[in-house]
C-alpha cells in the first residue's frame, strides 16, 4: 500500500513542482503528463499531471483550473537543521507569498508551508514543562522562527 499527498493547482503546476523540487534537498520531479482525454476541466491534453518527491514524501499534482483553494487544513512542514536552512527556505517560499505567524507562510501558489527548526521539537519535548511553556510563548510571538531566540526562551 502506498500513500501519496495530492495537490490540485489552479494554474502553473509545473512551475510550482519544479520550484519545490529545486528547493528541497533530496527531491525529484518523477514524471509529467497530461490527461489523454476530455475532462470537465478541459479538452484532451489541457489537464496537467505530475508525480514528484519532496524529501522523503511522495506527491502527485494536477492542474485543472479553479476548484477549492489551498488552505491551512493541509500544509507542507519542512523541518530544518539550522537557521541558515530556515532562512533559505523561508525567503524562497515567501517570494510572491504571504508570511504568517509561528513559522507558517503561504507561497505564491497559495500552498501553506510550515518552516520549522528540528530544535523546536526537541525543546518542546524537554522533561521540564516550564521549558516547553517558555518556548511556546516565544514561538507565538514570531513569524519566521528563530532558533537562537527559542533556545534563549528555553533557558529562561
Amino acid at each position: 500500500m502506498k500513500v501519496t499527498q495530492h495537490l490540485w493547482f489552479e494554474r502553473d503546476m509545473e512551475a510550482a513542482v519544479r520550484f519545490y523540487c529545486a528547493l528541497i534537498p533530496g527531491s525529484s520531479l518523477d514524471w509529467l503528463s497530461t490527461v489523454p482525454g476530455d475532462t470537465p476541466s478541459g479538452p484532451e491534453g489541457s489537464v496537467g499531471l505530475a508525480g514528484f518527491t519532496l524529501g522523503d514524501q511522495r506527491y502527485m499534482a494536477i492542474e485543472a483550473g479553479p476548484l477549492d483553494p489551498f488552505n491551512h487544513s493541509f500544509s507542507v512542514m519542512v523541518e530544518c537543521d539550522d537557521q541558515a536552512g530556515i532562512d533559505r527556505l523561508w525567503d524562497a517560499l515567501l517570494e510572491g507569498g504571504t508570511a504568517e505567524q509561528c513559522g507558517w507562510l503561504r507561497d505564491r501558489w497559495g500552498l501553506c508551508w510550515q518552516v520549522v527548526p528540528k530544535r523546536l521539537g526537541e525543546l518542546m519535548a524537554d522533561p521540564d514543562p516550564q521549558v516547553g511553556r517558555r518556548v511556546t510563548a516565544a514561538m507565538l510571538t514570531m513569524v519566521k522562527l528563530d532558533i537562537a531566540a527559542l533556545e534563549a526562551a528555553a533557558r529562561g
